[in-house]
């Protein structure tokens, strides 16, 4: 039986739950997290850290792959490759993930960054 994914940051990420993050949904190799644009995560040319936005795909990609595992299996995040496209600065950042395959050992995954309904980042990890 899968595991019930915490919609509480609290419960699942600590560090989730210090920058912002909210989940809004996990399923079955899917979920959906999300964060508000603070001053206290922007870099000093007030953009949004590349490192927050990783971080919103890295535990949207955990998210996604814990809903499919079984009570007794683990994962962690071997690589993520992302490719970030229009700088942030203001607004809600939303993160979609999929599991897009999986086998015994491995999964690999997606997941799309947001801005207010823009595509600003892309992840893929493993």
């Amino acid at each position: 039986m899968p595991k019930k994914f915490p919609l509480e940051s609290a419960k699942f990420n600590p560090f989730g739950e210090l920058i912002g993050l909210n989940f809004s949904e996990c399923s079955k190799g899917y979920s959906r997290c999300s964060l508000e644009v603070a001053e206290k995560l922007l870099n000093p040319h007030k953009v949004l850290h590349g490192g927050v936005v990783y971080s919103l795909a890295d535990t949207g990609m955990g998210a996604a792959l814990y809903s499919e595992l079984a009570e007794d299996e683990l994962c962690a995040t071997v690589e993520i490759k992302i490719a970030y496209f229009a700088a942030v600065t203001s607004g809600t950042l939303t993160c979609e993930t999929k599991v897009i395959h999986r086998s015994k050992r491995i999964a690999a995954l997606e997941s799309e960054i947001r801005n207010d309904g823009r595509l600003t980042a892309k992840a893929m990890g493993t």
